[in-house]
């Protein structure tokens, strides 16, 4: 079966955001273009790395020879976006893996997001794997969430990414965990 890919090109709105509260947050990649929204879940990890990896490749590209695509250093106040999320919110699937890349024609940055995949025990033989399309077919992804962005909300997509998953439960400062509001049994401070 071939893949459905839900492509936002220009969209109006690109966010990451959450539903739920410290501790018990579903974090949520958001996409409208006009009329059409998308949301899929993510994990809080695969948030953060993806506004880590976002702001190193917009880095990168705007210490080149002139900085030729314009990236900003910072995010254009003009594109600071602070609303939550849209609701009704209905998630469109787990995201399992993600790709990130650059494409020069377009000026921007691609995000992919695949969801989850499971292989049925009962479909998988290593021993009767042939080939590698043979491997492909089973692990053929059913859709894909694809969403440009130019490089000015990509740099404000990657800040505020960073600042909702900074928004969770204080870490402790001995040990670096999550600490809860009914109180946190360091591991660190046994060893004191």
């Amino acid at each position: 079966m071939p893949t459905i890919a839900h492509e936002f090109v220009w969209p109006d709105r690109v966010v990451i955001g959450t539903i739920g509260l410290p501790g018990a947050r579903t974090f949520y990649l958001q996409v409208r273009s006009r009329a059409q929204i998308m949301s899929v879940a993510l994990e809080k990890e695969q948030s953060a790395l993806l506004a880590e990896k976002i702001d190193e490749i917009l880095d990168e590209l705007m210490v080149g020879d002139g900085n030729p695509f314009s990236v900003p250093a910072t995010t254009p106040v003009e594109l600071v976006d602070n609303d939550p999320l849209e609701l009704p919110l209905d998630e469109q699937f787990r995201a399992g893996a993600m790709s990130l890349g650059w494409d020069p024609s377009t000026v921007q940055i691609v995000v992919e997001a695949f969801p989850v995949q499971e292989i049925d025990d009962a479909d998988f033989d290593p021993e009767s794997i042939e080939s590698i399309s043979q491997l492909e077919s089973l692990v053929e992804p059913s859709e894909v969430l694809r969403v440009g962005m130019p490089v000015g909300t990509a740099r404000a997509f990657a800040k505020r990414t960073r600042e909702v998953v900074g928004a969770g439960r204080p870490l402790c400062p001995l040990c670096g965990t999550p600490m809860d509001p009914q109180g946190h049994i360091c591991p660190v401070a046994d060893d004191l």
